[in-house]
């Protein structure tokens, strides 16, 4: 069996070095390696990871792993790979296969090697192993306990799988904890979308007409980082409920088409393939500067976008230029991946640690409880717990009811 996949090994020094910096601003994190490290939760169990590999995703699979875990790692997004985090993780004795900018075939291969160590728990990102361990290779499936999923997308898909009885595995939604989606999705999307968008441009958002695609979670810290920033904002969906919400919020609401000759920078953040067609694309200006921020590069059809170009050529590290057709070029960040991830750093370390405070608590969770094959929520004592806990980490304190306000709460007759 081979045990790693990596690039360059001589590249863990400066690997180790992000992981140093990312845990010293992850104490919730701290607490439960602590905790992991002296109690030994998972010994004698194999973990395998598909997580976008950069330093705080390392950090997650090192707090397995002094939990007693034999951690089997892989990238959820060849673009998202850290070289760097990769050949660290090597160093410090966790399997792990990923190269960053890896073909298709490759990431299938890296897929597969993580899933031959036969897990117990799956730490999901996306749902490719979930999706591999059904459908691919479910002879690495015999012994699987569980599976944690972080994203929507990944949820979506193992609720699809449940829906039609071919869910053979508990799930636990990660992702619809409150403390997750309401911090993680919001604000670290917001904030790490516009990273990675400024970074790679080196262009102001002040003044420009920004479209953000979707208004769930992930979309509405788009918007808000982007308003934030100066940016004349437009919102484009296809629930009416969230139309009317982002409408309220005080941004401009229209139908894609209406908004694509508008639009200086395109975000997609919606879950759902075809976003952006062409269609849209033969509508944009000069110069529009097109990014994604949600989980598979699908959202923009990059297949259309080849095909009614009659040149493309990197115009800047991470920016490609499409010569259109119609004598327009527009640019598109990251290759269609994760814009914050494939051109930054990902979200900050301080909110990552809570969705990773949930991930390594659900993988015990799944350990201690024996359930059906459904997709779970997060417990609310779980998800409390997680927020009590960074709240007492931020110095703030809050209120609890009395015994007179918890009668009153729970009474039918109110007196």
């Amino acid at each position: 069996m081979v045990t790693s996949i990596y690039k360059d090994i001589s590249l863990a020094p400066a690997g180790e070095q992000k992981i140093a910096w990312v845990r010293a601003h992850m104490p919730l994190l701290r607490a439960l390696e602590a905790r992991f490290f002296e109690e030994k939760p998972f010994a004698g169990k194999r973990i395998a990871l598909s997580i976008h590999l950069e330093a705080k995703t390392a950090y997650l699979a090192q707090v397995f792993a002094a939990g007693g875990a034999k951690v089997s790692v892989t990238g959820s997004n060849p673009m998202s790979t850290k070289d760097d985090v990769v050949a660290a993780l090597v160093s410090n004795g966790i399997n792990t296969f990923a190269i960053h900018a890896a073909s298709a075939k490759e990431y299938q291969q890296f897929v597969k090697e993580t899933l031959a160590c036969e897990p117990h728990i799956v730490i999901d990102d996306g749902g490719d192993l979930v999706h591999d361990l059904h459908s691919v290779y479910p002879e690495y499936a015999s012994h699987v306990i569980g599976a944690c999923e972080e994203t929507t997308t990944g949820v979506l898909r193992a609720m699809a799988r449940e829906k039609s009885n071919e869910l053979n595995f508990p799930v636990i939604s990660i992702n619809g904890a409150q403390s997750k989606h309401l911090f993680d999705n919001r604000y670290g999307t917001g904030q790490s979308t516009f990273d990675g968008i400024m970074r790679t441009t080196n262009l102001v958002i002040a003044g420009k007409k920004v479209i953000v695609a979707g208004y769930g979670w992930c979309g509405k810290g788009c918007a808000m980082r982007a308003k934030g920033l100066g940016a004349e904002v437009i919102i484009t969906e296809i629930d009416p409920i969230k139309a009317l919400e982002a409408k309220m919020d005080g941004f401009d609401v229209m139908t894609m088409e209406a908004a694509a000759p508008l639009g200086d920078i395109f975000v997609t953040a919606t879950g759902c393939c075809d976003v952006l067609t062409e269609v849209h694309f033969n509508l944009m200006k000069e110069a529009a500067i097109i990014s994604n921020t949600g989980h598979f590069e699908d959202e923009i059809n990059l297949k259309a976008l080849q095909a009614i170009s009659v040149d493309t050529f990197e115009a800047r590290e991470n920016i490609d230029a499409y010569c259109l057709q119609n004598g327009r070029t527009v640019y598109l960040l990251g290759r269609g991946a994760l814009v914050n991830i494939a051109c930054a750093d990902g979200h900050p370390a301080e909110i990552m640690d809570m969705s990773f405070a949930l991930q390594a608590l659900g993988a015990e969770y799944l350990l201690k409880h024996d359930l059906d094959k459904k997709v779970y929520a997060v417990s609310d004592e779980i998800d409390s717990e997680v927020a009590r806990l960074k709240l007492q980490d931020m110095g703030v304190s809050f209120d609890t009811l009395s015994n007179r306000q918890y009668q009153y709460l729970n009474a039918f007759e109110l007196k």
